[in-house]
């Protein structure tokens, strides 16, 4: 979200500044007249002259970013925040700071930054989830929270607030909520595919195996070449005494992957479930093999000896 977020903001600001410009020599048209003193014309001229010098500190700070000369841009949105503190531009100003900041790893700056600009025009859905997201990186789950429900009120089918909200659900074991927000957004986009695993794997913690299983199989369907879901189909086969199943499973995830230790491991698991301890040897032996430290084998692989 970093990079991408910097792009679109540097849009928003490019719009903003040729919308301001433009609206100001509007104004300046109207509220001029012949009866305008001499005096005044200096002080018009002088806030014209900060006016555009504000532009061009904004316009080589997004060109810097862009060039990824990062604590250059940082430098140069601070001085344009400094030379005019009170400008309603500042919002967008800070959006992009916070986003340089972020790339520069500079978290706690970032997460300043989005919320100085947020006290400016508090209903940004983008600012809001840069800065939601920043909270997640730092296990802030409740301030996370609370920035993606503010975004769902301002905007209900919210894509990623929905996602990162049901993710914080699965975490405070939330299986309601986390269920309702998988649901909305699998409404909005069915080819969601982390969050249709997100679904089934809560729909296989609370024992709604069925229900599991087809968003499995469906994630399976539409990722075939993907092996990741179907050892997650296999797990849950096994768990729901389907073993034979769950080891077709796991031999079409061999022929796709055969470098995957983790899948020798769930066969050799589900072998010594079944007895056949000669066929678990052989499976662990072929995951040590491929990387799994022999430790963290060892007492499965004394089991099926």
């Amino acid at each position: 979200m970093g990079g991408g977020c910097l792009s679109l903001s540097a849009q928003e600001i490019r719009a903003d500044l040729e919308y301001s410009g433009t609206k100001g020599q509007q104004n300046e048209t109207q509220d001029r007249s012949s009866k305008m003193s001499t005096v005044a014309q200096p002080v018009a001229q002088q806030d014209s002259t900060e006016e555009r010098r504000y532009d061009q500190l904004i316009g080589r700070a997004l060109q810097a970013a862009r060039k990824d000369s990062l604590k250059l841009s940082e430098h140069l949105f601070k001085e344009a925040l400094r030379m005019d503190p009170a400008n309603m531009r500042n919002a967008l100003l800070l959006t992009n700071l916070g986003t340089v900041q972020r790339r520069l790893g500079k978290v706690d700056e970032a997460i300043d930054s989005y919320t100085l600009s947020l006290n400016i025009t508090p209903y940004s859905v983008v600012t809001l989830l840069n800065r939601a997201s920043l909270y997640l990186s730092k296990n802030l789950y409740n301030k996370a929270y609370l920035d993606y429900c503010n975004v769902i009120d301002i905007d209900k089918d919210n894509i990623e607030a929905l996602f990162y909200r049901a993710y914080i659900y699965m975490q405070r074991r939330d299986y309601g909520g986390a269920r309702q927000d998988y649901n909305a957004l699998l409404l909005l986009e069915p080819g969601h595919s982390t969050a249709r695993l997100g679904r089934a794997l809560l729909n296989q913690k609370e024992g709604k195996f069925r229900e599991a299983l087809e968003d499995f199989t469906r994630l399976v369907t539409d990722h075939p070449r993907d092996v990741t879901y179907l050892k997650a189909r296999a797990r849950l086969e096994a768990e729901m005494g389907k073993s034979e199943v769950a080891l077709l499973d796991l031999e079409d995830a061999a022929k796709i992957d055969p470098d995957d230790a983790e899948i020798y491991v769930l066969c050799g698991d589900i072998y010594l479930s079944q007895k056949r301890k000669r066929e678990a040897y052989v499976a662990y032996e072929k995951a040590v093999s491929l990387g799994v430290p022999r430790p963290e084998l060892q007492d499965k692989i004394k089991a099926s000896k």
